[in-house]
């Protein structure tokens, strides 16, 4: 039964919602996906082909995601103390672009002579270009978000947020079809560093900070560090319980998604990958829109265990795809990959509402250094070293084929899923005290200005 009307959030704001959403995201998918699978084909042929491989995705993941952390913790303290969140995401846009153009640099020739060099170039890149872009997506947008939602509208909104990284992903993978795939890997990466420079410079004319912020007086290490304080975690039990449970579906889909598009081209053979994972992506998205609504208009409660169990299942038929024969894995792929993605997106989308929700008023800049920590550190660092070791054992050093990621990062993937039902469980099971507690907060303040 329907409890509580949605808060209409206008016009400005959506357009600033969908635009920053889906242009953040952009440049998050070439972190995320081809400045790995660039250094992957870099290395591929490379005389210790195998551990470079793998070493060199994993450095990157690692390292960027302990920079990642460690700034939108201290930047979100900023925007915090300062009361604004609309300068952060409005420059450091424009300066994200420009270090994603950095990669435009790199010499990929030069990995046969100094492979070293090139690896270090690489990880100081890739940190550089995630410390600008933690600052201006992690920390101000995703608490200008929290600023502008409420209980009644997050489940929609964070969902159709959590859409745009596959959205983006085709638009990337659109660009690499004219750039990257022909060889030319400094014009991508020029196309895709203009692209939230572009973001930018509209934001500065559409984006508006939420009236009432609350500033806070930060002035010691301790107030920056605040959602990490024993008395705040003992007091916000939920919340941590809530992270967890993204953090284990964080593990789940960080197995795989470094080596996604090698999985499709290498392992199973799917040379022209665009008209698969675009049609994949595209029902991922009408599935996790449709489910957005639903959550808004129902509540989250009756939908996190079945969306989590299916995670489990979407992850183990594409492993299971091993066993069904090549003919089986172009179908599969439609099938198994829309039932995954979709499901991780929906699931990504409920927990992260629930997390908004569960933020003390005043503090929404500050823990977003604690999400970080829960759903990019652990992820970003555990699942690629599942993923390494699980490469690098099922490596064969007689094969002179190219290096295919294994069918056994799925069934990892499955495996840690699971885990992830048990945090879940308790969520749901305190999601009608939650709504019916930012109902009545929701009832005590003014519904989001139109015009911010």
């Amino acid at each position: 039964m329907r409890t509580k009307t949605s808060s209409p959030l206008g016009a400005k704001i959506w357009a600033s919602l969908l635009m920053c959403g889906f242009i953040g995201q952009v440049a998050w998918i070439v972190e995320n996906m081809y400045f790995a699978t660039f250094a992957q084909d870099i290395f591929e042929n490379s005389p210790d082909a195998n551990h470079l491989y793998y070493l060199v995705t994993t450095l990157m993941v690692v390292l960027s995601a302990l920079t990642a952390t460690v700034t939108t913790i201290f930047a979100g303290a900023l925007t915090d103390k300062i009361g604004k969140r609309k300068p952060f995401i409005s420059f450091g846009y424009i300066i994200w672009g420009l270090t994603i153009m950095l990669f435009a640099t790199i010499d990929v020739d030069a990995a046969s002579r100094n492979s070293a060099l090139v690896i270090a170039l690489f990880v100081i890149f890739d940190c550089v270009m995630t410390l600008v872009g933690s600052t201006a997506n992690d920390a101000a947008f995703n608490a200008w978000v929290a600023d502008v939602t409420d209980g009644t509208n997050r489940g929609k909104v964070n969902t159709i947020l959590s859409v745009m990284p596959v959205i983006a992903t085709v638009a990337a993978i659109a660009v690499a079809m004219f750039t990257y795939d022909k060889g030319n890997y400094a014009a991508f990466f020029i196309v895709l560093g203009v692209i939230p420079i572009v973001s930018g410079i509209v934001s500065v004319f559409l984006v508006k900070d939420a009236p009432g912020i609350v500033r806070s007086d930060i002035r010691a290490a301790k107030d920056v560090f605040y959602g990490f304080r024993p008395g705040v975690v003992a007091s916000n039990k939920m919340l941590f319980v809530c992270l967890t449970a993204l953090c284990l579906v964080g593990i789940s889909q960080q197995t795989f998604m470094s080596y996604l598009i090698n999985f499709v081209q290498t392992t199973l053979g799917v040379t022209d990958y665009l008209l698969p994972l675009g049609t994949v992506i595209v029902l991922s998205a009408v599935i996790t829109g449709v489910f957005g609504v639903l959550f808004d208009k129902f509540g989250r409660k009756k939908f996190y265990i079945p969306l989590s169990a299916v995670i489990v299942v979407g992850t183990l038929a594409i492993y299971l795809t091993k066993f069904m024969g090549e003919g089986s894995y172009l179908p599969m792929l439609y099938v198994g990959g829309t039932v995954m993605l979709g499901s991780l997106l929906c699931t990504n989308g409920a927990l992260m509402s629930a997390f908004q929700d569960y933020i003390p008023e005043g503090y929404e800049g500050r823990f977003q250094g604690v999400r970080m920590c829960f759903t990019v550190l652990v992820p970003m660092v555990i699942g690629p070293i599942i993923s390494m070791a699980i490469g690098i054992n099922s490596f064969d050093p007689t094969d002179g084929g190219a290096i295919a990621p294994p069918f056994e990062i799925f069934l990892a993937a499955s495996i840690v899923a699971l885990t992830a039902i048990v945090p879940v469980i308790f969520v749901a099971r305190d999601a009608d005290r939650l709504r019916s507690a930012k109902a009545t907060q929701t009832d005590r303040k003014k519904a989001p200005d139109e015009n911010v």
